[in-house]
């Protein structure tokens, strides 16, 4: 009797990162990264201040360029491409610094993210129920909001159109719980759409329920990867690779 093979296990991954180098500077931040983003789910990068965890999504986007190794992104490698090419490919970044235009009105910044130039007021229906602050304050100066509903325009900015992927920067830094849970809420429906998430969180609280897979990186280089679950209950896996237990890492 021939094994039946599970097909989800033998599928492509939306994105492969292979012997990544990246210097900035005289600095090699990146170090050989190899990093396999599963097609749907979200997946999570941890690891220490200063890991590289930044990098690799600045180095995805093409923000920074990789002096070597490639990057495959639904099979075809952009690790040469400019950042707008890579955008266009359907990859979204929403970076710590949340990069929004604090000048412009909210409705402006979401007008811009939008790459044919209009929104899908549906879909823009969709995000207000996650974050009905935007609603309120449609026509206010980006600049003018919290730094939690300023985060909640960098996030909304991201899914103004549907992206095959989502790279984001510590998004729950500094935000109050209830907006945590909002988050949550949107990352989930997200999950259930055919978007693929890349999130670097320190929240141990915010990834575990989320997390589909986890990688895990020190120095420059990807040092585990594995499921969310895995690690999230073995207390002595995450001493071995963060040097504390991920459920006081909050």
């Amino acid at each position: 009797m021939s094994e039946v093979i599970d097909p989800t296990q033998v599928a492509q991954p939306l994105l492969a990162l292979n012997g990544v180098h990246t210097h900035i500077g005289e600095y090699h931040i990146l170090q050989g990264v190899d990093l396999q983003v599963p097609r749907g789910g979200l997946s999570v990068l941890l690891g220490r201040n200063g890991a590289g965890k930044t990098t690799t999504l600045r180095t995805i986007m093409g923000l920074w360029k990789a002096s070597q190794g490639s990057i495959l992104f639904d099979g075809n490698n952009i690790a040469a491409q400019a950042t707008p090419m890579i955008a266009q490919a359907g990859i979204a970044y929403v970076p710590e610094s949340m990069a929004i235009f604090s000048d412009l009105t909210v409705k402006e910044n979401l007008h811009l993210a939008a790459r044919n130039g209009t929104m899908d007021t549906q879909r823009l229906e969709w995000i207000f129920a996650f974050f009905p602050a935007l609603k309120k304050f449609w026509n206010y100066p980006a600049g003018n909001l919290s730094g939690g509903q300023k985060q909640m325009v960098a996030i909304a900015r991201a899914m103004i159109e549907p992206r095959k992927l989502l790279l984001v920067d510590e998004p729950t830094k500094g935000l109050a719980p209830a907006i945590i849970q909002s988050l949550m809420d949107a990352f989930q429906e997200l999950k259930a759409t055919d978007t693929t998430i890349l999130l670097v969180e320190q929240n141990f609280n915010f990834v575990k329920n989320l997390g589909d897979t986890v990688a895990v990186m020190d120095d420059g280089r990807v040092v585990h990867t594995g499921s969310m679950r895995e690690l999230a209950d073995d207390e002595d896996l995450q001493q071995q690779l963060l040097g504390l237990s991920l459920a006081s890492h909050q």
